[in-house]
């Protein structure tokens, strides 16, 4: 399947300047072009987007996911490398989850000492 920049854009819940940007930058590399210059997104890059957009989503920092897609256009041998930076941002990622698990908390027992309070 291939898609234009706006189908793509609006099938992840970007913008088409985001996707022009993340080329511009190196996150999204190699993208083909029509016979028009138009862009042509693959799954390929989709599967690229989405990787980029959890990464994002999750707190990586660009510079970060860069190195993640360098390391990938050197080959496999990189492999070990890319496993170790996701590996520490998994460990971050996972940080963050115990710690919004510690506010939820929090607004729980908010929540349960108003209905004490004032019963629904």
């Amino acid at each position: 399947m291939e898609w234009t920049i706006q189908e793509l854009a609006d099938k992840v819940g970007v913008t088409s300047h985001t996707l022009r940007y993340y080329e511009k930058i190196g996150l999204l590399r190699n993208i083909r072009r029509n016979e028009n210059g138009v862009r042509v997104y693959t799954e390929y890059d989709l599967s690229w987007l989405e990787l980029i957009r959890c990464l994002r989503n999750t707190g990586m920092p660009i510079e970060g996911i860069r190195q993640i897609v360098e390391l990938s256009m050197q080959g496999d041998h990189t492999i070990p490398a890319r496993k170790q930076i996701l590996r520490e941002h998994r460990r971050k990622v996972e940080q963050q989850m115990e710690e919004l698990k510690n506010y939820l908390d929090k607004i729980d027992g908010k929540l349960k000492w108003y209905s004490e309070q004032m019963p629904d």
